[in-house]
């Protein structure tokens, strides 16, 4: 089954949900596809601190508002995975649709088709909000205890390993908080690094400290051993050029993300070096009538940064689609 739409957003993560309502509200047909559940990462965060307007916020409890207000103005499809985009001639017609007062006539030119496993949508206008997933560590068996002690998610599955030891591998801001919110549970929590420092933010370290979370700096986690389940990793101390096995029930991977990029690199859409979309701060991309937004882009990974490119990029279609031009649009 066919439908047509003049934008498409691949992705509902925060900046995907706010190009659906900048979108919508401007007066194009919108739709926002999304292979999982509304939010993106964004939902794995326990606490979201640095969002304008909320003190304090569960990065779950955001995204369902983000989608409860999408949804009043875009068609929003959860677990609608997209599987390949082409462009598609359009055809030359005779009908002419309002948008926002003016008048828009179709004309013989490139077009969007958009495939997923439910049907197809041709679109003028598409904007990736894929997003990026979770890296893996690369140590021996990750795979295997997959679900079976090692998760990419404390906030998932961290209320299954309570009063348990477990470790949380990475240096970031996101890896401390994944120790932070099993150490609230009340696991016990080891942190293991790579160098010899932290990369989190000041405030996070310092309550990493507070909380008598011990790090084992130096270290490359080599293989994850167990039976039916994690009972252990090998540790490689880089300084002391020696291996220790440390006991653990459980792996929290937390080593960074790569670009979710496949569809976008399918359309022909121009990648850096590291595999982020680029884009000019209009957020266009190389291809007419082509956008990205949100961690896809690289750049500065936060929420709100991603919702203003979703806004940036449903503006710029907006204008290019009625051929205005232009840097911005009406609020």
């Amino acid at each position: 089954m066919r439908k047509d739409y003049d934008l498409v957003v691949v992705g509902a993560g925060p900046a995907g949900l706010t190009a659906g309502i900048y979108g919508a509200r401007s007066g194009l047909e919108t739709v926002v596809l999304e292979k999982g559940i509304c939010g993106g990462l964004s939902n794995e965060a326990p606490e979201i601190e640095n969002y304008p307007g909320f003190k304090k916020v569960a990065g779950l409890e955001l995204a369902e508002r983000m989608k409860e207000q999408a949804a009043e103005f875009a068609e929003l499809k959860e677990l609608e995975a997209v599987e390949k985009i082409e462009q598609v001639r359009g055809e030359e017609g005779k009908r002419r649709k309002k948008v926002r007062g003016e008048e828009e006539k179709r004309r013989k030119k490139e077009e969007m088709k958009v495939v997923t496993e439910k049907g197809s949508y041709v679109a003028k206008a598409v904007i990736f909000c894929t997003g990026t997933r979770h890296r893996k560590l690369g140590a021996a068996r990750e795979d295997e205890f997959l679900g079976r002690g090692v998760s990419y998610c404390a906030t998932c599955d961290g209320f299954f390993f309570r009063n348990k030891q477990v470790a949380v591998v990475g240096g970031g801001d996101s890896a401390v908080r994944e120790a932070l919110h099993l150490k609230k549970l009340g696991c016990e929590v080891t942190l293991i690094h790579r160098r010899d420092k932290l990369r989190a933010e000041p405030f996070l370290q310092k309550r990493l400290k507070e909380a008598g979370v011990p790090v084992l700096w130096n270290s490359v986690v080599l293989e994850i051993k167990g039976d039916s389940r994690v009972r252990s990793v090998l540790r490689f101390d880089k300084e002391r050029e020696s291996e220790e096995v440390v006991e653990v029930e459980g792996v929290f991977v937390s080593v960074g993300e790569e670009p979710a990029n496949e569809l976008a690199l399918q359309l022909g859409v121009e990648l850096n070096q590291s595999g982020y979309v680029v884009t000019d701060k209009n957020q266009r991309t190389n291809l007419e009538r082509v956008y990205a937004a949100g961690d896809l882009t690289g750049g500065v990974r936060q929420v709100v940064v991603a919702c203003a490119e979703g806004a940036v990029a449903a503006t710029s279609a907006y204008n290019d689609l009625l051929g205005l031009g232009g840097e911005g649009g009406g609020k």
